[in-house]
């Protein structure tokens, strides 16, 4: 039988081949194998860079689709995104915590309010800062509402929360308007306090004329203000000390009027004011003893004094830590600086008035030694 040897070779080298075929198989990695073997078993060729353009091609459909927003959009958009996270913020710092819910529970069980819920429930009914908090000093509606039903006088809920004395704010928090005559619609407690400015007529000029008094109430908003017509020819008009000059006697009242409607202002009302016996002489008014409240002459404030008596400047700066009557006065400031040196010192006052007048204060205290006497003579009968 012959053979064919060149068809033996032929196929030799067909071995050959499918034998380096097979070894260059072995030697590639197995990640290329795994990835053959899943194209195989599928039946798709690998297309990496088709797929991915196929995966992005929806998403990219949608975004081609809605209009990019312009510049002044795009803020708008931004704030409103801040705004949203920040009331979720706020809504998550305002959850409570787990535990709080517990004991949330539990306290609304025992309600037993604790003692210092009592005490910011009174506060709040205060604006904390003269007449704005304990700052401003006012007293909230509701606070003043309480108070008038269960007859609190809006002097004793001032004395009480120390309102107007924070930072002296009696002094600053209330306006003045000169020569305004009596307040209208303002409703004066107790307490006033009075200062008058003087110029000079007579020989020389050396005896006093009143030419304008100011009136303050407790809380130190402006009562009465009003320039005054001297009867006597003015000599000096003392304006570098009493701020009063020629102009003002334009609009001044007259001294009767003036007189008049002071009087009725102290009827019945305890007085502060500052060596008051001066203001009282050129008003040409008396009062009872009894019901004044002077600065210059309280015992606290001796040690003030380089004489017999301190200077309402030197006090305004020792005791309340402020300047006044740096140039011309205003009876107005000197009235406030006089009741926020009473209200500072209120019951160091209320001491000396009770040593001095023990009958006074007997009497406040709804006359109990009177009732005792009376009830021993109805014994006795």
């Amino acid at each position: 039988m012959a053979v064919d040897i060149s068809q033996l070779s032929a196929n030799w080298k067909k071995l050959q081949e499918k034998i380096k075929t097979v070894e260059s198989t072995k030697a590639k990695t197995p990640a290329e194998k795994s990835n053959k073997r899943k194209a195989g078993e599928s039946g798709i060729e690998e297309k990496p860079f088709k797929k991915r353009k196929e995966d992005k091609g929806s998403p990219k459909k949608v975004k081609d689709s809605k209009e990019s927003p312009k510049k002044g959009e795009k803020e708008k958009l931004s704030k409103v995104k801040a705004k949203d996270d920040a009331k979720k913020s706020e809504t998550k710092d305002s959850k409570p915590p787990k535990d709080s819910k517990t004991s949330s529970q539990s306290s609304s069980k025992d309600k037993k309010p604790s003692s210092s819920t009592m005490g910011n429930t009174l506060s709040s009914k205060i604006d904390p800062s003269p007449l704005t908090s304990t700052r401003t000093g006012t007293i909230s509606p509701s606070l003043a509402l309480w108070a008038a039903e269960n007859d609190i006088t809006p002097e004793s809920l001032a004395e009480a929360y120390g309102l107007g004395l924070h930072n002296n704010s009696l002094l600053t928090s209330n306006p003045t308007t000169p020569n305004a005559g009596l307040t209208p619609n303002l409703e004066v407690g107790k307490y006033i306090a009075l200062d008058c400015e003087m110029v000079g007529v007579g020989d020389g000029g050396h005896e006093d004329a009143l030419a304008r008094v100011s009136v303050v109430d407790f809380h130190g908003r402006q009562v009465y203000d009003s320039y005054v017509r001297p009867r006597q020819r003015v000599v000096d008009w003392r304006t570098a000390v009493s701020g009063v000059a020629p102009k003002h006697m334009a609009t001044a009242r007259s001294f009767d009027e003036v007189q008049a409607q002071i009087a009725s202002l102290l009827k019945g009302r305890v007085l502060i004011g500052h060596d008051v016996k001066h203001d009282l002489r050129v008003l040409e008014l008396s009062h009872p003893v009894k019901d004044i409240r002077d600065t210059a002459k309280y015992g606290g404030f001796r040690k003030y004094g380089h004489g017999p008596k301190p200077a309402l400047k030197v006090l305004a700066k020792e005791v309340l830590g402020v300047e006044v009557q740096k140039g011309e006065h205003s009876s107005m400031e000197d009235a406030r600086v006089a009741m926020l040196l009473f209200r500072k010192c209120k019951s160091g006052f209320d001491l000396e008035h009770a040593a001095r007048f023990p009958e006074d204060s007997n009497r406040k205290d709804g006359g109990k030694k009177g009732g005792k006497g009376k009830g021993k003579k109805a014994k006795k009968r």
